[in-house]
């Protein structure tokens, strides 16, 4: 097992060594490129004393401390496990026996740590194995020939990269960023005139606009600037081949776990779930490497039924699959598709036993439909199983663990008699009086069960209504975790969302593809983007919140540039400040992780007092009271021991999903999914890059997953009240972005204004709906934000609307996104903001500061859900006021300028012509969502309407009546005019 801390060696693969000071060893201060002494050594006896890396000589200067003082480390090191304050959150704790594992223990200790101290002897003779070998290798190779030697030599560095960055080209992107800077300017001379020329006929308004610009000001600012350094990759998935599947030799390539998370049935249709799971199983990947764990977070017994005729459809299905290579591997969009299904297709069969296939589907699609049919009136005793017992599920808050493994090694083979992958039925045990952190929770419970059981090195989640839409996407993420020049140091590989179910003029932006095609690339020339909650591909290590192995300690010269990751030549290196607390946790952390790296080495202990030695750590205040999980953490390559009993493993994994099993550990704190917000994909993430891990964009030709998103309005902005919301919790809680991880330096500068960017978004309303709302007052009230304007005034305000045109069309040019698509995001962003945004603003400080939680529902995906369907609508009403009283109140000012001006004449027009333009920005971008008010599916309920035109209404009256902006006149001055008129 790898520690961690320590970085292996390149070129032999064993772990680097401490230097005399007790630090990890660093041949090459500029990239820390990971070799060891001895490799070293070899190197500059070969005459090969450049970086093989960055081409910069290596420090000789490293070498002088030898193997005594490497030795006395190790006794110092080893001295600090008898301290335990020394420990911390971070660090690999060791378990000691548990209470709950006391019947597993024997004379000679704990069995469990048994395994390991065998593993390291293991790895010791292959070791000398290795070294023997390699001198019989140099005798063998002093007897071929030099010209043989030389073509040997040349093949085998000859092992191309799986994957490569393909950055934008300078003719793109110099002039954006030239224009960026450009527009800075602009700004900067724009807020320059705007401040120190008010507008004291109307200075509430003024003041109000002038607030909302700098605002919006600083917001673009945190959302352009992480798009600085855009970069595309391209990967290699033949050579990925080439490398780990040998023809006539096992596959090497990385076992996956996948999870799938479900809720309710009847809002997440069991037949969209079935087709996830049955894409998952049909995946282009080594069968043994996959195993599907399905998360039943309601314990209905419907998903468990639904499952099981899945898995009895997957021994059809599969197979077909897999001999026709057909794409998508979900049977409900394969069979939908309208394309020629026979192009590039040459077995005569395939038409027959598509046919066939189409015949099974549309009866196993009847099967699953009578089961929700059946579903939808629970008898009044509860649930029955067939064998007559009741279901363990009947009561969703108060179940015990429920565990079922359907397929695998064990199970049922396809119709060919070929193994299918692992198929793995989970509903953790819920319990009145326990928080159980809703999907967080449930995806950490699969973390555990999963290794217990089959603990592969990496993990994918998706939702339940995403499918595989490319079965060569998991080849596609090893080509990054399985690249030793990548893949140490990345914590995930995030795909882009795609849909299904979605119209060509995309009214409510439900593709996102302005965040996903243009934000994502930017972040992923940083230090990478966001986990964005589906799609992800984790390295199981990174959940277990250790850091990335060749994190090394930052060096006095370091040529990585602290603001983009890019290089020195943006700015100078910067010391950043540490926390104290901080600062000591991160130090006791590596000198644990350096001591239990160094246990591995000692020999002059026996069994039992080594065992006893590593179990002074305690792992379980971390980890959690099981001593089986915490050894599937120390396996850095996964694998579960051939040696343990099957029912022993189910009994453990039962465990480890108990409702308690989480009390007083670190999971949801520092390891697994983190709690405390409503969006943990966006927290979880960023923990990781808090400690050092990078993540990866991965964006192949045909998308990877496809899922179903909602396309009506009021499903829409629940879907954005939500993130808002949980954003909203990210910046009143302790992991704010704004104060949280500075120790240490890790995360860049541009990655931590990504990231604030996405905590303060929602806030945007505020100013939003003040400015959307000034237009309609200067209308009404014949005043304008804006004084008359200058040559150099006139020439400020173009330059800075031509500088936002031009932007935006440089963006387009390098990320390829469509004009429309830019304006549909632009559309929706005003939408959200009035309406969702704030509502999630309130919310989440009534949640955060006075303890009033909001309930919600979950998004219905279903098409038809008559049951709830007018809940929703009175629900989410007043989502839709304030964007139609914006509506209502600007066309109304529209109408009251232009009557206006003809009763003024002439010189009325010039100004209307501003105040008629914000007034129509305001109304074109709300255009969308008054077309989705009087659209057929969604009309507009009738308070609505009511509440909108009375607020409307009201204001105008009041406003009138009081116009605060116009110059009060007293009543000498109205007696003076009135003397010159007879009456």
């Amino acid at each position: 097992m790898m520690q961690s801390g320590v970085p292996v060696c390149h070129t032999c693969g064993e772990q680097v060594e401490f230097d005399a000071n007790g630090e990890v060893f660093v041949a090459c201060r500029q990239c820390n490129f990971p070799i060891c002494k001895d490799c070293l050594n070899y190197e500059l006896k070969e005459g090969r004393n450049v970086c093989l890396r960055c081409g910069t000589p290596y420090d000789e200067g490293s070498l002088a401390d030898d193997k005594t003082e490497m030795s006395g480390n190790k006794s110092i090191m080893a001295a600090h496990l008898d301290e335990p304050q020394h420990l911390g959150i971070h660090a690999r704790h060791i378990s000691s026996v548990s209470t709950v594992d006391s019947e597993l223990n024997d004379e000679s200790g704990n069995p469990i740590w048994k395994n390991r101290v065998e593993s390291w002897k293991d790895k010791k003779n292959k070791k000398k194995k290795a070294a023997t070998k390699a001198e019989k290798e140099t005798e063998k190779v002093a007897q071929i020939p030099p010209e043989q030697q030389m073509e040997e030599s040349l093949s085998a560095e000859a092992a191309e990269p799986l994957s490569t960055v393909i950055p934008i080209p300078r003719n793109r992107l110099t002039p954006y960023r030239v224009v960026i800077i450009m527009r800075l300017i602009i700004l900067a001379l724009f807020f320059q005139y705007r401040i120190t020329h008010p507008v004291d006929s109307a200075f509430g308004l003024w003041l109000t606009s002038v607030i909302c610009e700098i605002w919006f000001a600083f917001s673009w600012v945190l959302d352009q600037f992480p798009k600085w350094s855009p970069i595309n990759r391209e990967t290699y998935v033949d050579r990925l081949s080439a490398r780990y599947e040998r023809e006539g030799e096992p596959s090497e390539l990385a076992a996956v776990d996948f999870f799938v998370s479900t809720v309710d049935p009847l809002k997440e249709p069991p037949l969209i779930t079935a087709n996830t799971v049955l894409s998952i199983l049909a995946v282009d990947y080594p069968v043994d490497k996959v195993s599907c764990y399905v998360s039943d977070d309601g314990a209905a017994m419907l998903s468990f039924e639904s499952l099981v005729e899945t898995a009895d459809f997957a021994r059809k299905w599969v197979p077909f699959c897999k001999k026709f290579s057909i794409e998508p591997r979900a049977p409900e969009f394969y069979f939908s598709q309208k394309i020629d299904y026979l192009k590039d297709k040459v077995q005569p069969s395939f038409v027959k036993e598509r046919r066939a296939m189409k015949r099974d589907y549309e009866e196993f699609k009847v099967r699953v439909n009578a089961l929700v049919a059946k579903a939808q009136k629970t008898p009044e005793e509860g649930w029955t199983m067939q064998d007559g017992t009741p279901w363990p599920g009947n009561n969703s808050r108060d179940h015990p663990g429920m565990i079922q493994v359907f397929l695998g090694h064990s199970g049922a083979h396809d119709i060919e008699g070929n193994e299918l992958p692992r198929l793995v039925y989970v509903s953790r045990e819920k319990r009145p009086g326990y928080q159980h952190h809703k999907k967080a929770g449930a995806e950490n419970a699969l973390v555990r069960v999963s290794a217990i059981l089959t603990n592969a090195p990496y993990i994918l989640n998706l939702d339940c209504d995403h499918y595989v839409n490319n079965s060569k996407a998991i080849r596609e993420a090893m080509c990054f975790f399985m690249d030793p020049q990548v893949g140490r140091d990345v914590c995930y590989v995030q795909f882009p969302q795609r849909f299904d179910g979605i119209d060509r003029s995309d009214r409510y932006a439900n593709r996102n593809i302005v965040f996903f095609d243009v934000n994502m690339k930017g972040l992923d020339g940083i230090q990478g983007p966001v986990y964005v909650g589906t799609g992800c591909v984790f390295n199981r290590q990174a959940l277990y919140g250790y850091g990335p192995p060749n994190l090394p300690s930052i060096p006095k010269a370091s040529s990585s540039c602290s603001w983009c990751g890019c290089c020195t030549c943006c700015c100078p290196p910067k010391k950043p400040a540490k926390d104290l607390s901080e600062a000591y946790r991160d130090a006791k952390r590596e000198e644990l992780d350096a001591a239990i790296f160094n246990l591995k080495e000692i020999e002059n202990y026996d069994e039992h007092e080594r065992s006893m030695l590593i179990s002074q750590t305690s792992f379980e205040k971390t980890f959690g009271l099981s001593s089986v999980f915490i050894e599937s953490t120390l396996m850095e390559n996964g694998g579960v021991p051939e040696s343990v009993n099957p029912s022993t493993l189910i009994k453990e994994a039962i465990h480890v999903i108990g409702c308690g099993y989480e009390e007083k550990t670190e999971w949801g704190k520092e390891i697994g999914w983190i709690y405390g917000s409503v969006t943990e994909d966006i927290l979880s993430g960023f923990k990781m890059h808090c400690r050092g891990w990078r993540s990866i964009y991965c964006m192949p030709i045909r998308p990877a997953f496809k899922g179903s998103a909602p396309i009506n309005l009021s499903d829409r902005l629940h879907q954005v009240l939500r993130w808002a919301l949980g954003s909203v919790e990210i910046f009143l809680s302790r992991h704010c972005p704004l104060w949280y991880g500075f120790a240490g330096g890790r995360l860049k500068w541009l990655q931590r204004m990504a990231y604030i960017n996405t905590i303060v978004y929602p806030f945007t309303s505020l100013p939003l709906i003040a400015y959307c709302t000034l237009p309609a007052i200067c209308l009404l009230t014949g005043k304008f934000i804006i004084p008359t304007l200058s040559n150099l005034a006139s020439l400020l305000f173009l330059g800075l609307f031509f500088s936002i045109i031009v932007t935006s069309v440089l963006e387009l040019r390098w990320s390829g996104v469509g004009i429309e698509d830019l304006w549909r995001n632009e559309q929706f962003w005003v939408i959200g903001g009035v309406s969702a945004h704030l509502f999630a603003v309130f919310q989440g400080f009534l949640k955060m500061l006075a303890g009033i939680d909001t309930n919600f529902t979950v998004t219905a995906k279903a098409a038809e859900d008559t049951e709830f369907g007018e809940l929703y609508i009175i629900k989410w009403t007043t989502v839709l006021i304030p964007p139609t009283t914006l509506l209502i109140i600007n066309m109304v000012g529209v109408v009251a300028g232009f009557s206006d001006a003809l009763n003024k004449g002439y010189e009325a027009w010039g100004p209307l012509f501003g105040k008629v333009f914000f007034a129509f920005w305001v109304i074109l971008h709300l255009y969308p969502f008054l077309k989705g008010l009087m659209g057929r599916q969604n009309r507009t309920p009738t308070i609505v309407v009511l509440w909108s035109v009375l607020l409307a209404s009201v204001f105008s009256l009041v406003w009138v009546k009081i116009n605060p902006f116009v110059s009060k006149v007293d009543s000498a001055t109205i007696a003076q005019s009135c003397i010159s008129i007879d009456c």
